[in-house]
């Protein structure tokens, strides 16, 4: 644990396909339908929209912006937890951040995920905990996502 609160989620996957199409995947709102959320609005730009929204038995929406971003290399976004996390992640704003970049390696292209910004008490590790295993699902569904996309 970090002097702030809890270290931030660490995830990599590596997809060997070209960066653009990786890229794409986080910015384009069909895409973003495809592996991440039921509902996307993005506005692709630093100081953007970044509103995603899950219906079905757990609803709930992260209203976020694009904090950062580099085309083909990365964007960070702020982040807006679930209905049970509401009160410690939301009010009166979002307290962490996701941010991701790309980097090519030998077997394709690593993506990192970081999600950053978690307080010290338990119920931020239950938070945190919460999230690495979303993040963790999600990414494996980008992975299947971007295949099947690429090779049918």
């Amino acid at each position: 644990m970090n002097q702030e609160g809890l270290d931030p989620i660490l995830i990599q996957v590596t997809i060997p396909l070209p960066i653009p199409m990786i890229y794409a995947a986080f910015t384009d709102p069909a895409q973003i339908k495809s592996w991440l959320a039921d509902e996307a609005q993005v506005t692709a730009r630093v100081g953007g929209t970044y509103h995603l929204s899950w219906k079905g038995a757990a609803p709930f929406e992260s209203p976020g912006k694009i904090l950062r971003m580099t085309p083909d290399l990365d964007i960070g976004f702020s982040w807006f937890g679930p209905p049970e996390f509401q009160r410690l992640m939301n009010e009166p704003e979002p307290r962490t951040q996701i941010y991701v970049r790309l980097q090519e390696s030998p077997e394709g292209i690593d993506i990192t995920l970081e999600h950053e910004g978690w307080g010290a008490s338990d119920a931020w590790g239950e938070a945190r905990s919460w999230h690495f295993h979303f993040w963790e699902e999600r990414l494996e569904h980008l992975k299947d996502y971007l295949i099947k996309a690429a090779y049918g």
